[in-house]
């Protein structure tokens, strides 16, 4: 287990012990790493498009349960091509399943953000009884002609700011979308971001709908939808359109906030799903 300090804007930098795991799955073509820190109750967390982040939510969730944060295959640094193992949606829900039941816990609470947070509903509604709470944070996965999803991987990044943050001048906002400033590590992140976005955007573009809507009646455990009422790339119209179709769910939309409501308005969600969670 190694040991990581992890800085954040306005706060002390952090410590955290943090465990990697290695967990082979499908048939042993691919193995998926797993950080796990925290303590407590276990929470498997699923990140959003552009890669896995341990932001200041995860690192105040990690104070009362232990986070098994999963990497996207393809987005580990030391196997980037793991992703061509798999040929659609439903292979990375079944190598997600293998890989969850492998880290030996028992009905975790899940945990997804926007395509992290269509992951986390396909498995609820493919496994009923792999969790026994769920949490979506502005998830994709449906399809309305009137409410279109923005094709992020098209936008010209000058726009991506704006369409990301309610606020994109925030203090939160400019940290998170921060960029190195010497130009070799500039170089490096900006080639990591866009390969993250193309093996995520694989399996959602050109429209981010595999047939979800058809399944999320299978969804039987009590799940919170929460929204940035300001998301300018998922409508949080949609947060009506989950609801709806999920038996046991509650919507919580959040003002001033855009597609990202951990890090524009962290101590909101925090206590929102801290609430959840109990």
């Amino acid at each position: 287990m190694n040991t990581e300090t992890i800085e954040f804007p306005n706060r002390a930098a952090v410590s955290v012990s943090l465990e990697e795991r290695k967990v082979p799955v499908w048939g042993g073509k691919v193995t998926i790493r797993v950080k796990v820190f925290g303590t407590g109750a276990d929470v498997v967390y699923l990140h959003p498009a552009a890669g896995l982040v341990i932001d200041g939510f995860l690192m105040d969730l990690a104070g009362t349960h232990r986070i098994f944060a999963i990497e996207f295959p393809g987005t580990s640094a030391d196997d980037p091509y793991a992703v061509r193992q798999f040929d659609d949606l439903h292979d990375i829900v079944l190598a997600y399943e293998e890989a969850i039941r492998q880290l030996g816990i028992e009905r975790p609470i899940v945990i997804g953000q926007s395509f992290g947070g269509m992951l986390a509903a396909e498995l609820a509604s493919t496994y009923p009884t792999l969790f026994r709470r769920a949490v979506l944070l502005d998830p994709i996965g449906l399809w309305r002609d009137d409410m279109p999803v923005v094709h992020w991987n098209s936008v010209p990044a000058e726009q991506m700011p704006s369409l990301l943050f309610a606020d994109p001048e925030s203090e939160a906002a400019r940290a998170f979308l921060a960029m190195p400033t010497d130009q070799e590590s500039f170089v490096k992140t900006l080639a990591a971001r866009v390969w993250t976005l193309g093996c995520t955007g694989s399996f959602m573009w050109p429209i981010p709908d595999r047939g979800l809507e058809k399944r999320l009646h299978r969804i039987q455990i009590p799940t919170k939808i929460i929204w940035g009422r300001d998301d300018k790339l998922v409508s949080f119209g949609y947060a009506t359109e989950f609801q709806r179709l999920i038996a046991d769910s509650e919507v919580e939309i959040i003002d001033d906030c855009g597609h990202i409501p951990q890090v524009e308005k962290r101590i909101e969600t925090y206590r929102i799903v801290s609430g959840f969670l109990g």
